[in-house]
């Protein structure tokens, strides 16, 4: 059986299921979440998702994301997938939530209420083939010069979540801010 997202209102609140693929065909909204995780020289840990991916392979983007299943939390969601695509586990904490919509490769779209995960991680890193073409551990001022000049290196949802994330304040504190909803 193929994988069922969540798919939600405006507000957040479920609405229904759908089979991953095609949600983003339809590009009906979901739920999904970010991770991003940094170490304590302050740098963050990015992923080049494989180029086998369903869509965006190849490109770099914050250490995992996901959708959570129907049935499963969020938190949850995030905390399994982290492991799944990059071998270990860390304290998560809510950031903020934020909504896009964007026109991807292979047809699809994206019209997801992206829920974003922050933790500080120092151990080893054992990225899953099948998630991840490779890593890096990158500074926020590196991140940014990289994506300036090179947007199309990045995903979409990474490049709105940094500055969401700037504004809102993540890069000056680690406290929750909420944004979007």
């Amino acid at each position: 059986m193929e994988e069922q997202i969540i798919l939600v209102s405006e507000k957040d609140e479920p609405t229904g299921s759908m089979e991953k693929l095609e949600a983003h065909e339809k590009g009906l909204l979901h739920r999904a979440f970010s991770i991003f995780v940094r170490n304590s020289a302050g740098k963050f840990l990015l992923q080049e998702r494989a180029k086998t991916k369903y869509h965006s392979g190849g490109l770099w983007t914050n250490t995992c994301c996901g959708h959570p299943q129907v049935g499963e939390e969020t938190f949850a969601a995030a905390h399994r997938r982290l492991n799944e695509e990059m071998g270990f586990d860390c304290p998560l904490e809510e950031s903020f939530v934020f909504h896009y919509t964007a026109v991807l490769d292979k047809g699809l779209t994206e019209n997801e209420i992206d829920h974003v995960f922050v933790g500080n991680y120092d151990g080893e890193v054992r990225a899953n083939p099948k998630e991840a073409d490779g890593f890096a551990w990158v500074s926020r001022e590196e991140i940014e010069k990289d994506i300036s000049s090179h947007p199309e290196k990045y995903t979409v949802w990474f490049k709105v979540a940094m500055e969401k994330a700037k504004a809102g304040g993540y890069f000056r504190t680690h406290k929750k801010y909420k944004v979007g909803l």
